[in-house]
């Protein structure tokens, strides 16, 4: 049982849960079935796939749970812009076909395929090949992104491995570092809220900010209508941990927590493997579970 799942007014633990996952719909290895599989095997009770811009894989993950004693939470991650930064808000709990968000998600997915030709554009005069069509190959049904232009990569030999293409060509700064117009985290909130759900602000130290610059993100997702914060998810410092928890106290925002897992060979994490905290504030589990 997580220490992070706890209900401070009740003192009541709250099942094992990983709310931040990536299926192959986005750019996950693995299939909603098999995730789910990882799930079980890790001791996961609750879990959410949150896929990055897109709800396609919730069907299939509710489906194969149903012979199992998995509570399954809509999930989704949604890509956004705060000022000049790009943050992502994870939804949580929300009706997957909401006219409004369905509307959302098709105009977002727009974006992504406007972004796929440029970044492509950009590669080809750097005399590599044309991959666009190989790479909207690979994100099959999902969302495309510079993952599926490093698989490619590597498939065509052009690279070792994704590693290599994301510092070589596709990183921040590179050449097929493309940005696109996202929606404004405002936004991004706005119609998980619409769509029935709970918006927490994903890996807050992972945007290459410094935490004052993290505390003014916190204090602004929040006066914007966030309802929580991950505050455990790999990779996190212990005394980050601590920071942002006293964050969430300050603004008054449920925490959260997952395992952000994408592939098996990011050896640093798996499904359910995130570091444990032992927090007073309220878990955003106990509202889901209230559904």
């Amino acid at each position: 049982m997580s220490k992070l799942s706890y209900k401070p007014e009740t003192g009541e633990e709250l099942p094992f849960s990983d709310l931040h996952c990536h299926s192959c719909y986005s750019d996950g290895e693995l299939t909603p079935v098999e995730l789910l599989q990882e799930a079980s095997e890790s001791g996961v009770a609750v879990f959410a796939i949150t896929d990055h811009d897109t709800v396609a894989g919730i069907k299939e993950l509710r489906a194969s749970a149903t012979d199992t004693e998995i509570k399954v939470v809509a999930g989704i991650e949604l890509t956004s812009e705060w000022g000049r930064n790009m943050v992502h808000i994870v939804g949580l709990g929300f009706d997957e076909h909401h006219p409004a968000l369905c509307d959302y998600l098709e105009k977002i997915d727009q974006l992504r395929l406007q972004r796929a030709a440029r970044i492509n554009e950009k590669l080809m005069k750097r005399n590599i090949p044309d991959l666009l069509t190989r790479v909207l190959e690979l994100s099959g049904t999902g969302q495309v992104g510079r993952p599926h232009f490093a698989q490619a990569m590597v498939e065509a030999g052009i690279v070792k491995n994704e590693v290599q293409a994301f510092n070589r060509y596709l990183g921040a700064g590179k050449v097929g570092d493309v940005k696109a117009a996202w929606p404004t985290m405002e936004e991004a909130i706005s119609i998980i809220h619409q769509a029935g759900g709970v918006a927490v602000l994903a890996h807050p130290t992972k945007y290459r900010m410094t935490f004052t610059k993290v505390r003014i993100l916190t204090e602004s997702f929040c006066q914007q209508g966030g309802d929580a914060i991950e505050i455990s998810y790999p990779s996190i410092e212990s005394g980050h941990q601590l920071q942002l928890d006293k964050l969430a106290s300050k603004y008054n925002l449920m925490i959260s927590a997952g395992s952000d897992f994408h592939k098996k060979q990011f050896h640093w994490t798996a499904v359910g493997k995130y570091p444990r905290y032992s927090s007073q504030n309220d878990h955003v589990l106990a509202k889901l579970l209230q559904h």
